[in-house]
């Protein structure tokens, strides 16, 4: 039997650690830096809009003093950790983005009528200090020169200190006027409010959705342009899936989520992200993807391709009813219209097809009573939902405020009907199972209806095959 060690399970990680320690080391490496840039940066074009999200908050909850945290870093495995994106939340009011340091903290002080905010952060370690090359969380050689606390404030315009200084800082607080929202917990009044804050986008907000949608869209051109090398591959849907994450690394952040890479009946899986399946000649393609910029705002597209370049009349057949359903909810989206219409307006859609078809054995009409609701077997989700810095945006939101409301300019959604014949769907004929069509599009809502964002992408079906076509 092996002798048991002494050492704490907690100290092991470092056992791999070959850092020299010696004194004349330490002084070594301390030693001929040259001094780092102090030169202070104009203030980014995000600052006013977060200040004015800050102020919102402020009176909202007077007389109290709000805590966002940024969030920490999550363990991947042993120490190793995912790559960090700051909370939503605290990302809307400072404007951060990818820049944000991990265990960032926001404090909005309301207490007095003139409210102040102030941003904490864990700045680099200095060279005088071990840490600087021996700290993977905060040394330099290690994650990179961050910019000074006086570079961040001026970056944001707003109060920023050290990290260091926030128990000192926070010790006056009494609890009765703490609201927080952090990884111990959160305010749910806090939680709603700033979720409901992100309804309405500002100017800011809607040029980085354009950007996140522009970028999508050379994400599904990089697809098109490649899907010749994902026909016969064993895993052809990670072949599509990786076209789009390298358009989503240049030309942003990443990711606005797992992308949805489903050929053939995976397209009737709705959140089909395994992706290790083949892409057959003669299948249909549903991607549904987003691109992250380094704002942090996410576009959210799906598209259905024939992999061949042409659908069959089939295919054709089941597009076109998805087509028409999301036709009319554009038709209809406009200032003053409640955000429930949307979802009811494509409903009726589905329900005329499904009917028609003869899948049910009653109206439309009847279908589409809340007591029946038979045509939902081959649509079971939403038609909308709000985007932005989230994929499924403000979703903390009252109930009331998420469906009732009123479609106000600048709200920012999708519009994603479907069909969806699972292949073990004995209620269809043989030949419509395992036929999955999805189409969705980011929409900005306008004075007078909506802008589709996403409109550079090709969406009637033989736009479709020329569009493939061009890009093969």
């Amino acid at each position: 039997m092996s002798k048991k060690s002494d050492q704490k399970m907690a100290d092991r990680v470092n056992n791999r650690s070959h850092r020299p320690t010696s004194a004349n080391f330490m002084r070594f490496i301390a030693s001929g830096w040259a001094e780092p840039d102090s030169k202070l940066p104009a203030a980014h074009p995000v600052a006013s809009f977060a200040a004015a999200r800050r102020k919102a908050v402020a009176e909202e909850f007077a007389g109290k003093v709000v805590i966002v945290e940024a969030g920490s870093l999550k363990t991947r495995s042993n120490d190793s950790d995912y790559m960090f994106r700051a909370h939503s939340a605290f990302a809307h009011l400072t404007g951060w983005g990818t820049a944000t340091v991990p265990d960032s903290i926001l404090v909005i002080d309301a207490r007095n009528r003139t409210a102040t905010s102030t941003l904490f952060f864990r700045e680099t370690a200095g060279r005088d200090n071990e840490e600087f090359f021996s700290n993977p969380t905060i040394g330099e050689f290690w994650v990179g020169q961050r910019p000074s606390i006086e570079q961040v404030g001026a970056l944001l315009h707003i109060s920023t200190r050290s990290l260091s200084e926030f128990d000192s800082y926070s010790c006056e607080f009494k609890d009765g006027d703490v609201v927080r929202l952090g990884e111990e917990g959160s305010d749910d009044r806090l939680l709603e409010f700033v979720s409901e804050l992100r309804f309405v986008k500002d100017e800011y907000e809607i040029a980085e959705m354009r950007k996140a949608v522009d970028a999508s869209v050379r994400g599904f051109e990089s697809v098109a342009a490649n899907l010749k090398h994902a026909i016969g591959h064993p895993r052809g849907e990670r072949v599509v899936e990786a076209n789009f994450y390298g358009t989503a690394r240049v030309e942003g952040n990443g990711l606005g989520y797992e992308t949805i890479a489903a050929s053939g009946d995976h397209a009737c899986t709705l959140h089909w992200i395994v992706n290790d399946g083949p892409v057959r000649d003669g299948d249909l393609l549903l991607l549904d993807a987003g691109v992250e910029v380094d704002s942090l705002y996410t576009a959210d597209v799906t598209r259905t391709l024939p992999v061949n370049g042409k659908f069959t009349p089939q295919q054709r057949l089941v597009y076109e009813a998805v087509l028409e359903a999301a036709d009319a909810v554009f038709a209809a989206a406009k200032p003053g219209l409640k955000f429930r219409d949307l979802h009811s307006t494509a409903m009726r859609v589905i329900a005329e097809k499904v009917s028609g078809w003869g899948f049910i054995d009653i109206s439309a009409e009847e279908s589409l009573k809340p007591e029946n609701q038979l045509h939902r077997r081959w649509m079971v989700h939403g038609t909308s939902h709000h985007l932005g810095l989230d994929v499924h945006d403000c979703a903390q939101a009252r109930r009331e405020l998420f469906l009732d409301q009123e479609l106000k300019p600048g709200m920012i959604f999708t519009i994603e009907p479907g069909l969806y014949f699972q292949p073990d769907d004995l209620l269809v004929p043989k030949e419509w199972r395992g036929i999955g069509v999805r189409i969705e599009d980011d929409v900005l809502v306008t004075e007078s209806g909506v802008e589709n964002l996403s409109a550079a992408l090709p969406r009637h079906p033989d736009d479709v095959e020329a569009w493939l076509a061009k890009h093969s």
